[in-house]
């Protein structure tokens, strides 16, 4: 018994997993040839198969969010947008592809004006921007791909002719999106069977996505944006009041686009520029280098104090300056400059503060889906779907099997800003894939879902792994902070400091300890996100996979 008890002593004391932790994690997955993390384990199964037949990491991120957009359509789906940073291993390099489409060429802001619209509405026509998915599904095949298409979609196929049980969180989003898209044409034949959202286990099936599948692995991208599938959307929104049209679709391209990173501690952190909003988690990492984190150590009231407040600089400048880069003023180097970041962290000070102003770099010099994947050449994918706001906009064309995203939702209708509506203008977007590299050479592929908490969960993910040392799986499962209230790109300011509310794992004592700081203390539910992660160890030879209890997914690999 004194022995067993010696040998547990030893074993926490060289770091391995049993080390009684205040929160809850497990062990990582392990393997050498391949590796996938998703939010949904059938979809973790499709992309390892895809690797076990000789694909690529692209091929089975696709085959993974195939199969996601029909057990995941609360979070993901062909009517949203796709973002992805691929590890090249022949080139040695980033490569990163945004695949966000653009507003309606139809609808201008003066028309909006003129229906006394102030703020575009989550639902209906108004908010439906072009869906980037499939775009960026076969872009992203074309350079990185392996396998024909068809083979890539056969298991999404498969379920979605069969059927297939869906998870319990997963279950619960849909009956919450049931009541507010069941008006919405098309919604309630495609899904609502029997009336309803699917309840835990229950098998759905999804036929006319199984149709567009087939159909886009037969003829390709063009029979989405130039063929059946963009008439049938014109001719669904001409009549259900929308205007995103036929020509829209046909004159949609994504774009290959350089990343960026900011080196935190010898870790060159990547994420894509905007129009999405990853150099947010840049921003907040660059203030916070200038800050001992590890002497304070992991849920100090120091360190949550400064993170929050970095936070609050970093996302005055997102509500601001942030847009599609063809109409920001600021270039982006400037923004995560040492320079201009270096007086930014000076303006933090011992107490919260209400309000920040948003910073001058020209003088200064909700509801997705992540998804990672690794194959034996060396290639890795950071991967990020979605509608937005869940199912997306509620309006589901022509027997396709998805609906539209309402990603035009996120513009600013105020005349004169960088992300000001305007026709054929690319929103500003909160989903956003990151990578670590290390020396040159691939670290960390990981992604946190979750509207305005994916830059804040990329920060924290960061600051785990380097700072605090954790392993892959507990850098996820260890507990967050959220900060809500901040200025947003859709108008709204912060005036009042915003809220922080802590996951349970926290010292008891910290939330009054933040009080007596000045911050506002509030209470969130299922608003920390969703993790994916893989880890290669190039001295070991294998991949480290990790995936959250957030969410229903799993990692695997072989």
């Amino acid at each position: 018994m004194f022995a067993s008890a010696l040998a547990v002593a030893a074993l926490a004391l060289t770091g391995d997993r049993v080390t009684g932790k205040s929160f809850a994690t497990r062990s990582e997955v392990i393997a050498r040839h391949g590796m996938a993390a998703t939010s949904i384990p059938l979809a973790t199964l499709a992309a390892v198969e895809v690797l076990k037949d000789g694909g690529s990491a692209v091929d089975a991120a696709i085959a993974a969010n195939a199969v996601q957009a029909l057990l995941e359509p609360t979070g993901c789906g062909l009517g949203g947008d796709l973002y992805a940073l691929v590890w090249d291993p022949k080139a040695r390099e980033l490569a990163g592809y945004n695949g966000s489409g653009r507003s309606p060429a139809s609808l201008t802001l003066a028309e909006l004006q003129r229906r006394g619209i102030t703020r575009l509405p989550p639902l209906g026509p108004l908010p439906v921007s072009v869906p980037g998915c499939v775009d960026g599904w076969f872009a992203l095949h074309a350079r990185f791909g392996k396998l024909p298409m068809a083979r890539v979609l056969a298991p999404a196929i498969r379920h979605a002719k069969e059927g297939a049980p869906i998870t319990e969180l997963v279950a619960h989003y849909w009956a919450i999106s049931e009541v507010k898209l069941k008006p919405f044409a098309g919604f309630a034949e495609t899904f609502l069977p029997n009336g309803r959202a699917p309840r835990k286990g229950e098998l759905f099936a999804n036929p006319r996505l199984a149709a567009t599948f087939e159909l886009l692995a037969k003829e390709g991208r063009d029979a989405f944006y130039k063929g059946e599938v963009a008439r049938r959307i014109d001719a669904y929104m001409k009549a259900n009041g929308g205007f995103l049209s036929y020509e829209d679709l046909a004159e949609h391209t994504g774009e290959w686009v350089k990343p960026v990173s900011l080196n935190y501690r010898g870790y060159d952190v990547w994420e894509l520029p905007p129009n999405g909003q990853g150099i947010a988690a840049l921003q907040m990492l660059g203030i916070l280098e200038g800050f001992d984190i590890a002497r304070a150590g992991f849920g100090s009231l120091e360190n949550v104090h400064r993170f929050v407040e970095a936070k609050k600089l970093a996302f005055e400048d997102r509500a601001r300056l942030y847009a599609d880069r063809e109409f920001m003023t600021v270039p982006v180097e400037r923004l995560i400059s040492e320079t201009y970041l270096e007086g930014r962290r000076k303006l933090i000070g011992e107490r919260a503060a209400k309000s920040y102003p948003v910073g001058n770099p020209a003088l200064d010099e909700g509801d997705t889906i992540y998804l990672t994947t690794a194959d034996a050449s060396g290639m890795m994918v950071s991967w990020i779907q979605s509608n937005y706001r869940g199912m997306g906009s509620g309006m589901t064309p022509g027997e396709l099997g998805f609906v539209l995203q309402d990603r035009g939702e996120m513009f600013d209708l105020t005349p004169g800003r960088p992300n000001s509506y305007a026709p054929r203008k690319r929103p500003f977007h909160t989903i956003i894939p990151a990578f670590i590299t290390k020396d040159g050479e691939p670290f960390v592929s990981f992604g946190v879902m979750g509207g305005a908490t994916q830059p804040q969960g990329h920060a924290q993910i960061v600051m785990n792994l380097v700072d605090f040392g954790m392993n892959l799986q507990e850098a996820g499962d260890a507990p967050r902070i959220l900060h809500e209230g901040s200025s947003e790109p859709t108008g709204e300011e912060m005036k009042d400091g915003g809220r922080v509310s802590l996951e349970a794992g926290f010292d008891p004592a910290l939330p009054r300890e933040l009080a007596n700081r000045g911050h506002t203390l509030g209470y969130d539910v299922g608003a920390f996100g969703g993790y994916q992660a893989i880890r290669w160890d190039k001295q070991l030879g294998v991949y480290f996979g990790a995936s959250e209890s957030r969410k229903d997914g799993c990692a695997l690999g072989f």
